[in-house]
């Protein structure tokens, strides 16, 4: 009896635990529940929240005023110095160098005497042309005598045909022979006519003749080569022996000792003025109507850091190159000690002032694109959330360029404020909000 208590009372105790350890895991599980829902449910309505807030709020930019370019400005353009006249020298007379007087580096004067060609053959053409000069002269002597003899001989025959036209009236001679001494006569008169015409022939050929030996002549004198102006030898491309045609110099082994880089077709010399030397500039279309004749520059030279020469316009070409939209400026700059050599590189500054300057706007303000070039405006946006933008594009037309800011002469009337540096957001009648550039106000 006792022993089917006892396995009555183990088979209860038994069932509790197995209802206890079910009770106790429903517990753990239905926690882990709980304890796992409130942050889930936290974090889905944080998210709501974010997504709320993003899908409410506008896009951003940054936005900068429109200002006024200074008044005073500098254009820096660089430059290449050359001389102020440059001259090539070519030979007219063929031959051989005999003497050379210049080398480069003089400073010759105008007329100075550079070399001397020896040139036989032009010579024996001089001397042939003072010949042919001299039998023209001859001839003509010859033809005016002859036109004496034949006047003489048609005065004789003149008088000869009046006497026997008053012995015919007479009846002392037969008609017959007064009419040959008529014919005499008048021939004796074409006889006059024809020397007179060979007298002319022979003055055109005294002209003609005096003329070939002008030519020659000065030929010959271009043996003497000599400085066309005042200035230094900038290149030698003869030495004595060097063979000269009429087409350069250089012809032979000992042609362009001292050219340094090509003879530049055969020429003998070249001579550069550089009391004054020049620098052509082209200045771009926003600055070509500040830079007129007569104002000043101001020459920067890398190699004389702490001086500054100063140089003045002295013409422009006044019209545009369609290609590159510039303007071709000549500034002159004195140069008496000769520190400036042509080919140096130069800095040449221009200070202008304007009575009117254009609109100023940050650079990276600026749109380009097929459309041309243009920029964000922001204007206001009635009945939208405060503060808010609506954009507003617009074309306009650029000027000088700093880098960092722009120029912009048309398109602008200055009160405007722009977008900086615009990203997708920004096109025509967006809405956005707006933040000071920092350091615009600066």
């Amino acid at each position: 009896m006792s022993q089917s208590n006892a396995g009555t009372n183990q088979h209860h105790i038994s069932a509790w635990k197995v209802i206890l350890v079910i009770v106790l895991l429903v517990a753990v599980v239905a926690g882990v529940g709980v304890l796992g829902y409130f942050p889930h449910k936290a974090r889905e309505a944080a998210a709501n929240s974010a997504a709320r807030e993003e899908r409410d709020t506008l896009p951003r930019v940054v936005s900068a005023k429109v200002k006024r370019a200074p008044s005073d400005v500098e254009v820096v353009l660089p430059g290449t110095i050359s001389a102020l006249t440059e001259a090539s020298i070519y030979a007219r007379a063929a031959g051989y160098v005999k003497k050379r007087y210049a080398d480069i580096g003089d400073r010759v004067k105008e007329g100075q005497l550079l070399a001397e060609i020896e040139a036989p053959e032009l010579d024996q053409q001089v001397a042939q042309a003072k010949a042919a000069f001299s039998q023209a002269q001859q001839q003509i002597a010859q033809t005016k005598a002859s036109l004496l003899q034949a006047q003489a001989q048609r005065d004789l025959a003149r008088l000869t045909s009046e006497r026997y036209t008053g012995l015919v009236a007479k009846g002392a001679v037969a008609r017959q022979d007064a009419d040959v001494q008529t014919a005499t006569y008048k021939t004796a008169e074409a006889v006059v006519a024809a020397q007179e015409a060979n007298i002319r022939a022979a003055e055109d050929n005294v002209h003609q003749a005096q003329a070939n030996l002008d030519r020659v002549t000065a030929l010959q004198e271009y043996k003497s080569v000599r400085a066309p102006m005042a200035g230094v030898v900038t290149a030698r491309n003869i030495d004595v022996g060097s063979l000269i045609s009429t087409s350069g110099g250089g012809q032979g082994a000992s042609s362009n000792p001292t050219a340094g880089g090509g003879n530049n077709g055969n020429e003998l010399f070249r001579l550069a003025q550089t009391k004054t030397v020049r620098i052509l500039e082209s200045v771009p279309q926003s600055s070509a109507g500040s830079i007129v004749p007569g104002m000043k520059a101001e020459i920067s030279i890398v190699e004389y850091p702490n001086r500054k020469f100063e140089g003045k316009v002295a013409r422009s070409s006044n019209s545009l190159d369609p290609a590159s939209r510039t303007m071709l400026v000549e500034v002159q700059v004195p140069n008496a000690d000769g520190k400036l050599i042509p080919g140096m590189y130069a800095e040449v500054r221009f200070r202008s002032h304007r009575d009117t300057p254009p609109n100023l706007i940050p650079g990276d303000a600026v749109i380009g694109g097929t459309a041309g070039t243009r920029v964000a405006i922001l204007e206001d946006a009635p009945g939208g959330q405060p503060g808010a933008k609506k954009i507003r594009i617009q074309a306009v037309l650029l000027g000088r360029d700093y880098g960092a800011q722009t120029e912009i002469i048309g398109g602008l009337t200055g009160n405007e404020i722009v977008v900086v540096n615009p990203g997708d957001d920004v096109r025509e009648g967006a809405v956005v909000l707006a933040d000071p550039q920092k350091g615009a106000g600066k």
